[in-house]
């Protein structure tokens, strides 16, 4: 795509850096260490990242999930991974994935 602004110079082109989300789903966990996968074909750590974002009211005692992008899967953990001893997280978060060129 190729945006110009209204002086007619080119502002956007496909060598321009953009971002774009490629997924935005709401991922629960009710208990027991555990993760979820989600299908992003196409996306992966050198063209991607992944965050969760709380959603609702939460308390202070409530564990964040943490996020892995590898090629083609967003994955959401509900404890801290490679950590034996983390806490397991509970409850809604909103996953979102995007891709940048």
């Amino acid at each position: 795509m190729r945006i110009w602004g209204p002086d007619g110079v080119l502002q956007v082109d496909e060598n321009s850096f953009t971002i774009r989300v490629v997924l935005s789903t709401l991922v629960t966990f009710t208990g027991g260490k555990s993760n979820q996968d989600f299908s992003i074909p196409g996306v992966g750590p050198a063209n991607g990242s992944a965050i969760v974002v709380p959603v609702g009211t939460y308390t202070d005692q409530q564990q964040q999930f943490e996020t892995e992008l590898v090629d083609n899967v967003a994955r959401v953990y509900n404890h801290t991974r490679g950590y034996a001893a983390s806490y397991v997280a509970t409850g809604t978060m909103r996953l979102i994935v995007m891709r940048f060129n």
